[in-house]
Formats: structure tokens, C-alpha cells, sequence
């Protein structure tokens, strides 16, 4: 039997990496690991994180880029920065920052 673990995180929170200089904005989360092997086995084996946990889709930005990152839970922490999200994507898919939390752009058909 697998144990069903809640997200501790949700999506539109704004977060930042534990270990690593980037932050960003959750965009999707999956339940547990859900990548390819090879992503996995990429990762350091003294800093691999356990696949039976949740992972974060975010629009990601660092000091030189903007990218996707794909993050597990435990190497997540809360952005408590206010800082503005400069990854162009951020203004496609979401609205209204308020404490730390983006809604969900609705598109309005015509």
C-alpha cells in the first residue's frame, strides 16, 4: 500500500531552492517523482532526493537565466521576499501576487 502525502506546497506559491541560488512560482505539482530515470540518476547521489515525495513544476529564474526546474519538496523552502518574478511566463499564466501566492490567469474566450 502507498501513502498518499499532501503537497506542502501549492501551486502560484512562490518558493526558493533549499541548497541552490534560484526561486520561482509553482506551476504544477506531481504526487510523487514522475520524470525520466536518466533526470534522476543526473542528480548527485549524496543530494538525490527520494522519488516518494512531491515534486514542483516552477517557472524558475537565477541570478543569469530563466527556466522550468523540476523540484522535490525537501529542497524546497518559502520566498519570503517580495521580490518581483522576472521569468516572462509568470504574467502568462498567473495574476494578483498576494502574500506570496499567484491566482491562476483565467482566459476569457470571446
Amino acid at each position: 500500500m502507498s501513502v498518499v502525502r499532501s503537497a506542502k506546497f501549492q501551486i502560484g506559491q512562490v518558493v526558493r531552492h533549499r541548497v541552490y541560488p534560484f526561486r520561482g512560482v509553482i506551476f504544477d505539482i506531481d504526487p510523487s517523482f514522475s520524470n525520466t530515470e536518466e533526470w534522476y540518476r543526473s542528480i548527485p547521489q549524496e543530494v538525490r532526493p527520494a522519488k516518494d515525495q512531491p515534486f514542483y513544476h516552477l517557472l524558475a529564474e537565477n541570478a543569469d537565466s530563466e527556466y522550468i526546474a523540476y523540484v522535490s519538496e525537501q529542497n524546497l523552502v518559502p520566498d519570503i521576499s517580495d521580490e518581483p518574478l522576472r521569468h516572462p511566463q509568470v504574467s502568462e499564466l498567473f495574476e494578483d501576487l498576494r502574500d506570496g501566492i499567484f491566482r491562476f490567469r483565467f482566459v476569457q474566450e470571446h
